[in-house]
């Protein structure tokens, strides 16, 4: 009679084992949204001074982290979900490399998107107090994240640009009217809309065109893609490198037309010479 009380025994320990294995599972999401506000509230308050305002930076803080956290699962889900389906990246892979491009990309680059945004958007001269301009801000991006949040909810890939710009627009005109949007800005914005989409397909386009008549449609694949795909990546790598240069570092070094293609060169002979030995 021993031996079946162990065994009930032994499966009520490892029911209780699974019941806290689901249970951690279904409190880490919660818990890491957790520490990720506590984090971005504490990197805010560092900035808090002794001015009135202080309470709008915290919530603006906890907005911003909730708009980061939108755009990790919509805008960076769109980017990762290609290498992620066809297998070429792992989950785990995916996120670590997007964590660390978004971040690069926002630190090195995005100070001239930043600055459209927050000041040629809306006409500077219009008369909006500095409290109502704030207001604005915060609106702007928390109706981007509930719209970014409820779009990802439905399973639609949505332009987060377009949101937080569509977001900054209606909260401007409503606090200020019609007159106070930068309508000539917001028109070459938009026109970047339908330009963007046609020369990224067209260069798309070619692209594959050109790798198909390297690689592709030669009798000897591998011998073909042992030619050309080194090159072809340093070749991206060496653009790459022209752009950081030039976009990223200007705020601290403003290099010349020379050191951008001394740079560009330079990451061309080190992206073949590392990809050249992988092939």
């Amino acid at each position: 009679m021993a031996k079946p009380s162990l065994d009930k025994d032994l499966k009520k320990v490892v029911h209780i084992e699974k019941a806290a294995e689901s249970l951690g599972r279904s409190l880490a999401k919660p818990g890491l949204l957790a520490v990720f506000m506590a984090g971005c509230i504490a990197v805010a308050s560092l900035f808090i001074d002794q001015s009135s305002h202080a309470s709008l930076v915290i919530i603006a803080a906890v907005i911003a982290a909730y708009m980061a956290l939108n755009i990790g699962a919509n805008d960076v889900a769109n980017n990762m979900g290609p290498a992620v389906g066809s297998r070429v990246l792992s989950m785990s892979g995916a996120i670590a490399i997007a964590a660390l491009c978004e971040a690069s990309g926002a630190i090195l680059a995005g100070g001239d998107v930043v600055s459209t945004v927050a000041k040629d958007l809306l006409v500077a001269d219009h008369g909006m107090k500095a409290i109502s301009f704030i207001h604005v801000m915060m609106a702007a991006l928390l109706a981007a994240s509930l719209w970014i949040h409820l779009a990802t909810y439905l399973g639609a890939p949505v332009s987060t640009t377009h949101a937080i710009v569509g977001g900054v627009m209606g909260s401007g005109a409503a606090a200020a009217g019609l007159d106070a949007v930068n309508w000539s800005v917001m028109g070459k914005i938009s026109a970047s809309w339908v330009i963007s989409p046609i020369i990224g397909g067209l260069f798309a386009a070619l692209l594959l065109g050109l790798i198909k008549w390297l690689i592709l449609y030669r009798e000897d694949r591998v011998a073909a893609a042992r030619t050309w795909v080194p090159p072809l990546v340093a070749l991206m790598s060496g653009v790459f490198a022209m752009y950081l240069v030039s976009k990223g570092l200007r705020r601290i070094w403003a290099p010349s037309t020379s050191a951008v293609n001394a740079f560009g060169v330079a990451f061309f002979i080190l992206g073949f010479a590392v990809t050249r030995p992988w092939i």
